[in-house]
């Protein structure tokens, strides 16, 4: 049996259970195992000092591109918001959760007498944790506890088109703003639309910043700007960001219009309008990655940064085998279509 966890946030999941269908379609018994969120439920935060040495650094390059290639030691306190699981806000998604006992059999208890099963009889532990960006082997396991996020695109590429008719977003239930979301949805589909998502919000706080900030600056996004209106005729620029003081203040212009309606429990459907757009210009978030994988148009246009956090080094050959049908833009607004 294949088990995979769910965790993190909704575009972190969304990837998770991308891998999940593909091994299913590969003929695999898979199930997702959900018991990450249980420690949200008492504390409703999770706040993790992570002292990450050059060792650790020199192994999370490597992780993320396949390279030994270091950069200096950061100590960097990562703090996750609330989270819980938010596959089950779609319609109907199929999917279907292990057992404890289940999980214990590959990964062993949580307990003491899982962590010396582990210490001192790893091979009896079947728990693969995500070490690259793209492992060839991972879809040959059938007996494993996989962990990670998975972002490479081309574990799932394959099965995009069937994973779009598996998501589904629900109707919004609450009037006013089903009636304010259908208005953005009119506009988007009256015009050359291209989604912009600016996340600013938690990646400004210092204990995050070291990793994940100086990334989609204002040259990656000028240059991005630059490239949707290179190819795409008088194109309409609709802003998704968690600052809107920000992006009022910065895209004032009638080629923009800002997106302010979903919030809280509400701000997938953020993710349903990017998907409905022509072009998707996207942070460096999962979230607005998902936002542009599940944009079916064939002739669309996908902008993403060289580099998702600042621990990996961008490899041009490598990132375009592995995100076929991207463009590239580095924090100097250098593009690599």
């Amino acid at each position: 049996m294949i088990i995979i966890q769910i965790a993190g946030g909704l575009g972190n999941q969304l990837q998770q259970y991308a891998l999940y269908q593909k091994f299913k379609s590969l003929g695999a018994e898979a199930k997702l195992d959900l018991s990450w969120f249980e420690q949200f439920e008492d504390t409703g935060r999770e706040s993790k000092n992570i002292e990450q040495n050059q060792e650790q650094n020199k192994e999370q390059n490597k992780d993320d591109h396949g390279t030994n290639k270091i950069k200096p030691a950061i100590k960097q306190n990562i703090v996750v918001t609330n989270r819980q699981c938010e596959l089950d806000f779609f319609d109907h998604l199929p999917y279907e959760s292990c057992t404890e006992k289940e999980r214990t059999a590959l990964t062993g208890s949580q307990g003491l007498a899982g962590k010396f099963r582990r210490k001192l009889l790893p091979q009896t532990v079947r728990w693969y944790k995500e070490k690259q960006m793209y492992d060839p082997e991972l879809l040959n396991y059938r007996e494993m506890y996989l962990s990670g996020y998975f972002a490479c695109e081309k574990y799932y590429a394959d099965i995009l088109p069937e994973l779009r008719e598996m998501i589904r977003f629900p109707e919004i239930e609450d009037v006013q703003k089903r009636m304010a979301n259908e208005e953005i949805l009119k506009k988007i589909r009256n015009s050359h639309a291209v989604s912009v998502h600016i996340r600013r919000g938690d990646y400004l706080q210092p204990e995050n910043a070291a990793m994940f900030g100086n990334i989609c600056t204002e040259e990656y996004y000028e240059s991005a700007l630059d490239y949707m209106k290179e190819k795409i005729e008088d194109p309409h620029f609709f802003i998704f960001s968690d600052d809107t003081a920000y992006v009022r203040e910065h895209y004032q212009w009638e080629e923009y219009t800002i997106v302010d309606i979903n919030h809280g429990g509400d701000s997938f459907y953020d993710m349903y309008l990017m998907s409905r757009c022509e072009g998707n210009i996207c942070a460096n978030s999962t979230f607005s990655f998902w936002g542009a994988r599940l944009n079916g148009r064939t002739d669309k246009i996908m902008i993403r940064p060289t580099i998702q956090k600042n621990s990996q080094v961008f490899d041009e050959v490598q990132m375009k085998d592995l995100w076929k049908d991207w463009v590239f833009i580095d924090p100097q607004g250098k593009q690599y279509p």
